[in-house]
């Protein structure tokens, strides 16, 4: 059945074909900030308006005679796509067998449904639901990661995919201050046309009578664990000076919605992408012109740290307040329900895998609430090997040069590492989401260099070397000629 915001979607697609790969990538960007959303629905499962869009990419990258090729190349040994159409190959078969083969072997926490009914609890592990749903998405992902790869190798597409996620990183603030302000008017019906998916939602869940920013995600957690992503991309280019007007507050803007989420993970996984920032940071610091912001974070970052530190320890209203609020979401965690509960989780995906010899149990059979634990209960060794293998191949943004195209490939590997370490905290599923493969597609794309001309000696005066250097500017095709000839 498909839902009213699934047919505006359809219509935005159709308008999107009109305007060229370029405005499809952008929006298809924005749309995958939808996650509460369905834009059609299929018995007990949902489709979200990205994936149905993604439809629409494909499409528009067909129609681009390049493209093509540049995918068909992507599936090239030992590169990025290979290795996750391995992930995507070994997760299809053991989605099948997996569960069959080892039926009734070891006890599972059911992703979907399942032949037993839903206590909650553990059911005998057979065949569930998701493990078509999980491989659908899966596959999702492999799509969504090539084209996205091949489209950035072209100067339009790059721009286009580096304008959509500042966009993304602009409207999911603006979705959380949206949730915010309804919450607090009453008029939280209003964001209802995009919390349609056969999802259980904790829109309007409060800890200590704080509401739990959820922006457009079924809940906190979902919400942090994407926004880390914003906060990575954007702080990356706010250091590397990359309209650092815009980046700068977004990324503020991200950190403190983070915080403010009432999410643990968020709470855990934050410093973490301080971390990769500062040692952005430290990396690209230097005494050139170009470093100068990345220099004076490295100077600046340290004391700033240690004197709020200072402010927070001696104001001692203000010490416990802060201690309060991350004693209630992280120290004290780990003795809550939803804990021991996710805790539960963990523990009976360590026994998959064990049971299945380090096999899986097949992929979407098990819910985890890690993701290393939902890679080794579900594809076993053999598909942890496939993804880390991806990602090692994929994650190699260079830092040698300082070109906007190598700034923007490494803010999107910081924003991929950001969405990893929100996972690493609380991944259910082997599926990282469509965001995360749009950076890392852009993160291993290739932007096409441009040729560097051989400077010629001027036979008598400058006219000659102006006229010659004029005219490869025009014509770039005669300084590959002359090349040539001179080699």
């Amino acid at each position: 059945m498909i839902e009213p915001i699934g047919i505006f979607t359809v219509a935005l697609g159709l308008y999107c074909l009109t305007r060229g790969y370029g405005a499809t990538v952008t929006t298809f960007i924005v749309l995958t900030l939808l996650g509460s959303a369905a834009a059609l629905t299929l018995g007990g499962s949902s489709v979200p308006p990205a994936h149905l869009f993604l439809l629409f990419v494909l499409i528009a990258a067909l129609r681009t005679p390049s493209l093509p090729g540049m995918a068909i190349n992507a599936f090239r040994l030992g590169k990025p796509a290979f290795w996750l159409a391995g992930l995507l190959l070994y997760g299809a078969i053991s989605a099948y067998f997996s569960p069959r083969l080892f039926a009734g072997m070891s006890h599972i926490i059911p992703l979907g449904a399942s032949e037993y009914p839903s206590t909650g609890g553990t059911v005998p592990l057979g065949p569930v639901s998701s493990n078509l749903t999980q491989t659908i998405y899966l596959t999702a992902d492999l799509l969504c990661f090539v084209i996205i790869a091949s489209v950035c190798s072209t100067k339009t597409g790059f721009r286009a995919t580096f304008n959509g996620l500042l966009a993304w990183a602009a409207v999911n603030v603006m979705f959380a201050l949206l949730d915010l302000a309804t919450s607090a008017t009453g008029t939280e019906e209003l964001l209802q046309f995009m919390r349609n998916a056969q999802y259980t939602f904790h829109d309007s869940d409060t800890v200590n009578g704080m509401k739990r920013i959820v922006g457009s995600w079924p809940e906190a957690s979902a919400f942090a664990g994407m926004t880390l992503g914003a906060l990575g991309f954007t702080g990356t280019l706010w250091i590397c000076g990359r309209y650092p007007g815009t980046t700068g507050l977004l990324a503020l803007c991200s950190f403190v919605l983070i915080i403010l989420s009432t999410s643990s993970t968020g709470l855990i996984a934050a410093p973490i992408c301080l971390f990769l920032l500062y040692l952005t940071a430290v990396l690209r610091c230097g005494i050139s012109p170009e470093s100068r912001r990345s220099t004076g974070v490295v100077l600046l970052a340290p004391p700033i740290a240690l004197a709020l530190t200072l402010i927070i320890v001696l104001q001692d209203n203000l010490f416990r307040t802060i201690y309060d609020y991350v004693d209630l979401l992280v120290l004290s965690k780990s003795t809550s329900g939803s804990a021991v509960e996710r805790g539960s989780w963990n523990l009976a995906a360590w026994q998959n895998f064990t049971d299945s010899l380090g096999l899986g149990v097949g992929l979407g059979t098990a819910r985890t609430s890690s993701f290393p634990m939902a890679l080794l209960s579900n594809v076993g060794v053999p598909g942890t090997v496939f993804f880390l293998l991806f990602l090692l191949s994929a994650l190699r943004p260079g830092m040698s040069a300082r070109t906007f195209e190598s700034d923007v490939r490494l803010a999107a590997c910081n924003g991929c590492l950001g969405l990893l370490a929100g996972s690493l905290v609380a991944g259910p599923t082997v599926d990282l989401g469509l965001l995360f493969f749009v950076l890392a597609g852009l993160t291993a794309s290739r932007p096409l260099a441009r040729l560097k001309e051989i400077p010629l000696l001027p036979l008598r005066g400058s006219g000659v070397l102006d006229s010659a250097a004029e005219a490869r500017h025009s014509h770039p095709q005669l300084s590959l000629h002359s090349r040539k000839h001179q080699t």
